[in-house]
């Protein structure tokens, strides 16, 4: 039986799997990063330095916390160990301290080969990825863009024990996925899923019907089924359903793009899925279904692209097909919920330099201002927690200053929760920095109280921040 949770609320979706729990509660307790600290980011994932990209080089989860289910059921547990498993355990070790070789790694989804496999051209890719590639009617090598004489795969099986042997030898667990019909769990057992797969490839097949009515059923049956375990998700995309999935996104019938994006964010939460999505060409049209979708599609967009912006080659992408000015849109006048979605897909698209000016064009800054004085938004961490990233960027820090954010963030050093005191000290410490003009309007609007009052009896990390700004302040009275 394709496995399932029957006890499960059919309505609890992955949305909520990727964002409320990241965005609410009183785990949201940690800190923002500036000035040198590495933060803790209770509300968003941590940053990752961006070491350059390479447009072949998709689904590689550099920060792979993948938050948990919402936790509104005793059914959560069992959710939230499913997804925390769907992480590849090679990816949990291996960033330890053992370098997988280079050539270890499938060109397209820089993951561990399981199954590699030699094309025409002499390079080896992992199957299920490059077979996706060639049934997406892709007929070149991915890696050198040369034509492919045939699109014969030739099992690499030297390089395949190569691998075993390297796992083997640096006690690693080789990677998790379907072979031979059964799906290989971490733990070393595996689960014969043939029956599943061809339940599922007649859903992945009615995608395509010409009846309307067809798909949109499938595509309701495959949301179901693609937010209930990882095992679903893998099937579901190893049947080929994420290219016409990808199709349905722009589909007329709004409860069919509904169903078809929210699919998409569901297996998105399988780290081997992240570059099947980005193969299949989905961002442009998730950012198409982000403008114009019913306010559902637009939120589960927004969660979609935050899943997949988890890889920084793909914070590019994603920065690059106007995604940023849609979301800021959703930010601004979202539903609750969509804000929140908004609020985590920008922040991680904001960790890539290129991104920060692309969202104050779009006009961010307004919108985080809004946030912060409005209190009826409850969104006054995310706020603080973007302009955290922006503010190190000229030109963010232009437009901050600009927007009169100033005088809001000293009223935090004043009335705000110590954590909000914090942020708020450390965002003026970036403003500040070698730049007298902000640091003479701090001492104009009064700031010195409210930051003494910190150094004093702030947080460990908002004393550190006060007395920085405090220094800058002493200096600038003795020039």
């Amino acid at each position: 039986m394709i496995s399932c949770n029957s006890s499960q609320p059919v309505d609890m979706e992955i949305h909520s799997l990727l964002l409320e729990d990241r965005v609410t509660g009183s785990s949201h307790a940690d800190t923002i990063a500036s000035d040198n600290d590495e933060g803790k980011f209770g509300t968003f994932p941590k940053h990752n330095s961006l070491k350059g990209h390479n447009s072949h080089r998709m689904g590689k989860l550099q920060n792979s916390s993948t938050s948990s289910e919402v936790s509104c059921s005793n059914d959560a547990d069992a959710e939230n160990k499913d997804i925390s498993t769907s992480k590849n355990p090679v990816e949990a070790k291996k960033s330890d301290s053992v370098k997988i070789p280079d050539d270890f790694l499938c060109p397209i989804s820089l993951e561990l080969m399981r199954d590699p496999v030699i094309v025409s051209t002499g390079q080896t890719y992992e199957r299920s990825y490059i077979q996706r590639w060639i049934d997406s009617g892709n007929a070149t090598c991915p890696k050198t863009q040369q034509k492919l004489d045939n699109l014969t795969l030739t099992p690499n099986y030297v390089l395949r024990s190569l691998i075993t042997q390297w796992c083997d030898r640096h006690k690693i667990e080789q990677p998790t996925g379907l072979t031979n019909g059964k799906i290989k769990r971490s733990d070393g057992t595996s689960r014969d899923v043939s029956s599943d797969m061809s339940v599922i490839q007649a859903l992945v097949h009615k995608l395509s019907s010409r009846s309307n009515e067809e798909r949109k059923a499938a595509a309701a049956e495959i949301r179901s089924l693609s937010k209930r375990s990882t095992d679903n998700r893998i099937l579901i995309a190893e049947a080929g359903a994420i290219p016409p999935l990808v199709n349905l996104l722009t589909s007329e019938d709004i409860t069919t793009q509904e169903n078809a994006v929210t699919c998409i964010l569901n297996l998105s939460i399988y780290e081997n899925n992240k570059g099947l999505i980005m193969l299949a060409n989905a961002i442009p049209s998730i950012v198409q279904v982000l403008r114009v979708g019913s306010m559902e599609a637009r939120e589960n967009a927004a969660a979609t692209l935050f899943s997949l912006s988890l890889a920084d080659e793909n914070k590019i992408i994603i920065g690059a097909s106007g995604a940023i000015p849609a979301l800021v849109d959703l930010l601004e006048n979202g539903s609750a919920r969509g804000k929140k979605d908004a609020a985590t897909a920008l922040f991680n698209l904001c960790i890539y330099q290129g991104n920060k000016g692309r969202a104050v064009r779009a006009g961010i800054i307004t919108a985080l201002l809004k946030m912060l004085t409005d209190s009826s938004t409850c969104m006054v961490d995310e706020a603080l927690t973007i302009l955290s990233v922006l503010a190190s960027h000229q030109e963010a820090k232009a437009a901050i200053v600009k927007a009169s954010t100033i005088p809001v963030l000293i009223d935090l050093l004043r009335t705000g929760m110590p954590r909000n005191k914090e942020n708020a000290a450390a965002i003026l410490l970036a403003l500040c920095k070698r730049d007298t003009e902000n640091l003479a309007c701090l001492s104009r609007l009064g700031a010195v109280i409210p930051l003494t009052e910190i150094a004093k009896n702030g947080t460990e990390r908002g004393q550190r921040k006060a007395n920085s700004i405090l220094e800058h302040l002493r200096k600038l009275q003795q020039l």
